[in-house]
């Protein structure tokens, strides 16, 4: 059941850190009953690729791991599990120089009039 207003997330940079973060706030979001809206705008996208080792810090992830914190794929499956919905900008696949089959799954491509759309009454977090 869902609690709350929603939340949606902006990851609008390709640092590992900002990307790790969102995914705690959506992960946290979602166990709370909340639903939430994540979005990849410009080179976040790259947050949602099967391959995230081109966000920048990505070896942070073993550092974070290490210390018993949830490494970044913990956190973008508990995202998925927990029925998140994961939009990835188009735009930012392509200037990124990729294509959809490099994105998760669960990611949706979409321009950004549909994460605006989707998140019109959230609260909107820009990380």
């Amino acid at each position: 059941m869902q609690t709350g207003r929603s939340l949606a997330i902006l990851i609008a940079g390709p640092e590992y850190e900002r990307a790790h973060h969102a995914f705690v706030l959506a992960a946290g979001a979602l166990a709370l009953g909340r639903r939430v809206i994540l979005f990849g705008g410009g080179a976040g996208v790259l947050a949602l690729c099967r391959d995230w080792s081109g966000l920048v810090g990505a070896s942070h992830d073993e550092t974070f791991r290490a210390r018993g914190v949830a490494g970044l794929e913990t956190l973008r499956l508990a995202v998925f599990e927990l029925g998140g919905e994961v939009l990835a900008c188009e735009a930012g696949l392509r200037a990124a120089g990729l294509d959809e089959e490099a994105l998760c799954p669960e990611a949706t491509l979409c321009g950004v009039t549909r994460f605006l759309e989707r998140s019109a009454d959230a609260q909107i977090l820009s990380l």
